[in-house]
């Protein structure tokens, strides 16, 4: 890693207070009523950063859990290295920033009188209304699968008891067992995250169960990161040797899976490939997150289309999605990406209430992936909105990836980096 993308890594790593664009002086938008639904990373940050903006602004943040879990580092309660709760947060630290905590859920938005009704009974006036859903899965993509059969055979795409349920089958699995994860197309949340998790398995094999293997099945002919990541297994796991832990099919080899069979734990390809399993899990393709549909902020595509100035909904005025449920062009779907968006979306309402033009923004994105003990490697990028304003687009030559060839000393830095990450992004997210 080469010094100029670790200084990046770091300052990211730091949540840069503001993302990457100023703030105007505050006006008059003082008693404005801002609601966000949904607690997630960008939910939460956007609820923050609008009180930070202005202390007298009324924010209030609707969530039906009072506990969220990070799905990010959630691979690593597979391999024992985590402990489930280790990724736990509540929401003390919005409430001594001044944000309402409402623990509900919200069944309808009413756009024209600006109501957000929850099942409590209970509706929630807007001036403006930020909707930070996550995102839902098309089990209807894969034939015999289902979100009843996920209680079986788990996905373990939101971290919680679904992840609990993947490592409790990985350790009851027999030494000598096959893992086959069905990786999904795109897009969806976290483009690093199925092989990730093929890595967090795969050092948990070697650890208690050598004579097993995992099967990696992909309806995609590459991935992100994927020189690093091969160069992980075959460093660590013996990738494309006969003894090899781990092995990745592409679209090319096996297709991605179709159906399944659920007595048997059988993944099927497109291709009429049968892959039994003692372990299986598949991560289905995804979409934006139900309350998206309720409201009817998505279009053809199942995901939500939005004016990349300000994130503010193309279908309905004074509502703005973000997160892994809006479609932001080449900014990934990805935890720091929502944190990246909601800063730039407290900053647009802001200008907004306050008779303002929103300024052009930038965004950031910063990832670490755990291969194996004390071994990370990890992408950063940049992002700017296009001159026409209509397309977020990288920046050419911004950002970059963890060195293919690190020196021992670097590859330790990549992993202490990865975990001060995570404490200083979440402390930026929730506290």
């Amino acid at each position: 890693m080469n010094h100029t993308r670790r200084t990046l890594l770091k300052t990211l790593a730091a949540g840069a207070a503001f993302s990457t664009l100023g703030f105007p002086t505050i006006l008059r938008a003082a008693g404005q009523r801002i609601v966000v639904i949904g607690g997630g990373t960008g939910g939460a940050t956007v609820a923050k950063y609008l009180r930070l903006l202005d202390a007298t602004l009324d924010v209030t943040l609707i969530e039906k859990n009072a506990i969220y879990t990070t799905c990010y580092m959630s691979n690593e309660v597979l391999s024992g290295e985590r402990t489930l709760e280790s990724l736990q947060f509540n929401y003390e630290g919005l409430k001594a920033h001044g944000v309402k905590i409402v623990i509900d859920e919200v069944t309808t938005i009413d756009y024209e009188a600006q109501l957000v009704r929850t099942k409590g009974g209970i509706s929630y006036p807007y001036d403006r209304c930020v909707v930070s859903p996550g995102i839902d899965f098309r089990y209807e993509r894969i034939d015999g699968y289902s979100l009843e059969v996920s209680e079986q055979i788990p996905h373990a795409w939101k971290a919680g008891p679904q992840t609990l349920l993947l490592r409790d089958q990985l350790q009851a699995m027999p030494n000598g067992g096959t893992v086959v994860l069905a990786a999904p197309p795109n897009p969806y949340r976290c483009p690093p995250a199925p092989y990730e998790r093929a890595s967090q398995i795969a050092y948990y094999l070697k650890q208690h169960k050598p004579n097993s293997k995992l099967i990696v099945l992909d309806p995609k002919p590459s991935f992100t990161k994927q020189a690093l990541f091969e160069k992980a297994w075959t460093e660590l796991y013996g990738y494309k040797t006969d003894n090899a832990l781990l092995e990745w099919h592409s679209a090319d080899q096996a297709s991605g899976v179709v159906g399944l069979e659920v007595a048997t734990k059988t993944a099927i390809t497109e291709f009429g490939d049968r892959f039994p399993a003692a372990v299986l899990n598949i991560i289905p393709p995804q979409k934006a997150g139900k309350l998206a549909f309720d409201a009817d902020l998505v279009d053809s595509t199942g995901w939500c289309p939005v004016n990349k100035l300000t994130f503010e909904s193309t279908r309905h005025p004074k509502v703005h999605v973000i997160g892994d449920a809006c479609m932001a062009d080449s900014l990934p779907k990805s935890g720091f990406a929502a944190n990246s968006e909601a800063k730039v979306c407290a900053s647009a309402i802001h200008a907004l209430l306050n008779g303002l033009e929103p300024e052009s923004p930038s965004f950031s994105n910063g990832c670490y992936s755990l291969v194996g003990k004390d071994y990370a490697i990890s992408v950063v990028g940049v992002y700017r909105l296009s001159n026409d304003g209509k397309v977020i687009e990288s920046i050419a030559g911004s950002g970059g990836t963890s060195a293919l060839n690190p020196t021992a000393q670097e590859r330790l830095f990549d992993a202490s980096y990865a975990y001060s990450w995570y404490n200083n992004f979440t402390q930026d997210v929730f506290k």
